[in-house]
Formats: structure tokens, C-alpha cells, sequence
């Protein structure tokens, strides 16, 4: 529970911190995109913190080419 508590609570300190520069300096694009990756980021802080099983990406691409590397493997022995 306080691990969830400290994140939020250090996700909060940095909207604080960028926020005002990113209205300031009208950088609206830019503030749409931080808010995306600040909750993308808090939600696997938290998630990881609770030790939820998040998938790998790298598994992702180890599926899609590893036909393809046994493939070139078999051509090569």
C-alpha cells in the first residue's frame, strides 16, 4: 500500500514540476504526450509494485522471428 502511495505521490511531484513550464510555453502537444507516458509510466510502477506479471516485449519479437531464425539456422549447419 504505501509503495502505490509513493508513487502517486512522486508522479504528482512531477506533474507539479513540468506542468506549469508546459502551459507557460503553450505546448500543448507536448503536455498531451507527457500526461500519456506519466499514467502509461505510474500504471506499471504500480503494477509492479502489486507484482503483477508484466509481459516482455522482447518475448513479442522473439515469437515473431524465431521461424524465421530457425529457418536460416537450419540453412547454415
Amino acid at each position: 500500500m504505501w509503495n502505490i502511495i509513493m508513487i502517486l505521490l512522486i508522479s504528482l511531484l512531477i506533474a507539479l514540476v513540468e506542468v506549469p513550464y508546459l502551459r507557460r510555453n503553450a505546448m500543448k502537444k507536448e503536455m498531451l504526450v507527457f500526461f500519456i507516458l506519466l499514467v502509461v509510466g505510474t500504471g506499471l510502477g504500480i503494477a509492479e509494485s502489486l507484482e503483477v506479471n508484466i509481459p516482455n516485449p522482447l518475448d513479442w519479437i522473439t515469437f515473431v522471428y524465431k521461424p524465421f531464425s530457425d529457418f536460416i539456422y537450419g540453412i547454415v549447419e
